[in-house]
């Protein structure tokens, strides 16, 4: 009689590296926004915190920063960097400007009617589509991965929203109290048994932050 084996699987959820952007333009899905050299600094510090593990495979949203994060990730291991559209940075009303969210806005009453809701929120992409969009890549990297590690390099955001989607939280939320740090990185591990790959659960989400204090969340789903 043969003894079922538990699987582990880790899709590790990491925001880019620092943008270079003297101007301070809300860039969002721009073209043309590079790391500045702290960014190429800490996507490198990223790499050496994920070294050593067992990743196969290295995803990129299609952004240059996203792109530039993952590439010492990747050739820590050998690996190419896939492209994942699904994990792009969110849509944005205000993409292009200086001004965003926050009580500056008052002193810019042109912009107000794309703060009419903000549990949608009604200045760029439904937090809810951002959460599916990004959900459906993980579980399908999941799954290809199963049984290892898979990183994932996407954006604030979209990185924040899946993870509250998952603890079973309000997707809405203050921009200015996400916990996902520049190079941060937001690990999904997985638990199920060998041979029944539709019982993987989601065990826990523990959150680092490589180029800061360490870790300083991890606990089971809904907590």
């Amino acid at each position: 009689m043969s003894v079922t084996t538990g699987l582990t699987t880790t899709v590790h959820l990491v925001r880019h590296g620092e943008v270079h952007n003297p101007s301070k333009v809300l860039y969002g899905r721009l073209p043309g926004f590079r790391l500045s050299e702290r960014g190429l600094e800490q996507a490198e510090v990223a790499a050496r915190f994920l070294a050593g593990r067992d990743v196969v495979a290295v995803i990129s949203s299609p952004l240059e920063r996203a792109q530039q994060t993952a590439a010492p990730i990747a050739a820590a291991y050998g690996l190419g960097v896939q492209i994942d559209p699904r994990i792009i940075e969110s849509s944005n009303y205000f993409e292009g400007g200086v001004v965003e969210p926050g009580p500056g806005i008052l002193r810019h009453p042109g912009h107000w009617h794309a703060l009419r809701n903000p549990f949608r929120p009604s200045w760029g992409e439904a937090y809810e589509n951002v959460a599916a969009r990004v959900l459906a890549a993980v579980e399908e990297a999941r799954a290809a991965a199963r049984g290892h590690e898979v990183v994932l390099v996407s954006h604030q955001l979209p990185v924040f929203v899946t993870r509250r989607a998952l603890e079973q939280r309000p997707k809405w939320h203050r921009p200015d109290r996400r916990q996902c740090a520049l190079a941060s990185v937001t690990s999904l591990v997985f638990e199920g048994a060998a041979g029944e790959q539709n019982g993987d659960r989601l065990a826990y989400i523990r959150y680092c932050e490589p180029n800061g204090p360490g870790i300083t969340k991890q606990g089971s789903v809904g907590a």
